[in-house]
């Protein structure tokens, strides 16, 4: 039938925005989490810039849970961690082939300061940060000015290079944290018996945000800066909170999010979505 072939279709483009959305935000938490900022109300605490939108990714996924099911949303979660390490190989390749003179432009550029009163006037190859290559002669240790082209490829490769350990540990948080919320946020649906949106979406996230939390930072502060115990308990607790706040704010969203998949679909909000036949299935 024409109009079922036209609802699978639909029902087929909403799913590859949801996942695209979820892929999107997550490669970008990939990206953006290498900068650390401070802590509103804390401003000597440092937390990731990743943070800001890692959350989005859990609302994805209890979208999707609840439009989809649990299939769809395992295979969502899934296909972000291959694209997650398609993405950071290619970060690989493109930080170690050689910078070509020709990206770092001989005066001006982002490393001088081209407006206000402290404007620097640079000469063809120079920086106006003290940039240098340390060397050690005969004679000592010998410091020179560093070459444009490699001050941009420093900048470059401070942005995008990666702890291995560090990359190691969100890699695994980010799967196991992602399926577990799938599987919590199914079964606080049937416990509920379908009803208290909310209750599925606050109890599956904020379960799985302390895995995540527990999961990255046990690996990064107990093996890679070697911690004491109490100390890296306290500083994950303190990251955990800011996860909660920040996912607190997806509650009304889950809502929206839920009423315009339905609503795009001619789904009631208080029907389930069935999936459909596929295009010439029969009736």
């Amino acid at each position: 039938m024409e109009s079922a072939a036209k609802y699978y279709s639909r029902y087929e483009r909403i799913y590859l925005v949801l996942a695209t959305i979820f892929v999107t935000v997550l490669l970008l938490t990939n990206i953006i989490g290498i900068k650390l900022f401070q802590a509103p109300f804390k401003p000597a605490f440092a937390l990731t810039t990743g943070i800001l939108t890692y959350p989005i990714t859990f609302l994805m996924t209890d979208v999707v849970s609840e439009i989809y099911g649990a299939r769809r949303a395992n295979f969502m979660v899934v296909l972000g961690f291959f694209l997650s390490v398609l993405m950071l190989a290619i970060i690989q390749l493109a930080l170690h082939v050689t910078p070509h003179a020709y990206w770092a432009p001989g005066e001006g550029g982002f490393f001088a300061e081209l407006s206000g009163e402290n404007a620097v006037a640079l000469e063809p190859g120079q920086t106006a940060y003290e940039l240098v290559e340390v060397s050690a002669t005969a004679e000592g240790t010998t410091r020179s000015p560093m070459k444009a082209v490699d001050a941009y490829q420093h900048a470059f490769a401070s942005v995008f290079a990666l702890n291995s350990l560090l990359l190691f540990g969100s890699m695994l948080a980010y799967l196991v944290a992602q399926l577990i919320d799938v599987r919590l946020y199914h079964f606080w649906k049937r416990l509920t018996k379908g009803r208290h949106l909310w209750v599925r979406n606050t109890g599956s996230t904020s379960i799985s945000q302390l895995v995540d939390t527990a999961i990255v930072n046990s690996i990064l502060f107990y093996l890679g800066f070697g911690m004491g115990l109490w100390q890296g308990v306290q500083i994950m607790l303190t990251i955990y909170v800011y996860k909660l706040i920040i996912a607190a704010i997806d509650t009304p969203l889950i809502y929206l999010g839920v009423y315009l998949c339905k609503r795009a679909l001619g789904v009631a909000w208080d029907e389930d979505v069935v999936e459909p036949a596929g295009p010439g299935a029969s009736q």
